[in-house]
């Protein structure tokens, strides 16, 4: 499945516009490499996010190409969720 359609159903991003705007801005990274939106995820790949202030980092454990709200969740496990220094303006 191709990563931006994976985090969206997984629910670890919203929209798909999204997963494929943060992978075209290199924020996304499989398997320690940066990724494009269309690269193929597969099981046992390890993703990381960066958005916002927060860095996560999942393991994937299963894909499916439709999932309920409920059982998104079981399509991953979380490794890490780091909340990066907000940088404070120079007063």
């Amino acid at each position: 499945m191709r990563l931006d359609k994976y985090l969206k159903t997984a629910r670890i991003l919203k929209r798909r516009t999204v997963a494929k705007e943060l992978a075209d801005q290199q924020r996304v990274f499989v398997n320690g490499k940066v990724a494009k939106p269309s690269t193929e995820v597969e099981v046992n790949d390890v993703i990381k996010v960066v958005f916002g202030y927060r860095e996560l980092t999942v393991r994937v454990l299963m894909i499916q190409k439709q999932v309920n709200k409920n059982d998104a969740a079981l399509m991953f496990d979380v490794i890490e969720e780091v909340l990066l220094k907000k940088e404070m303006p120079d007063q």
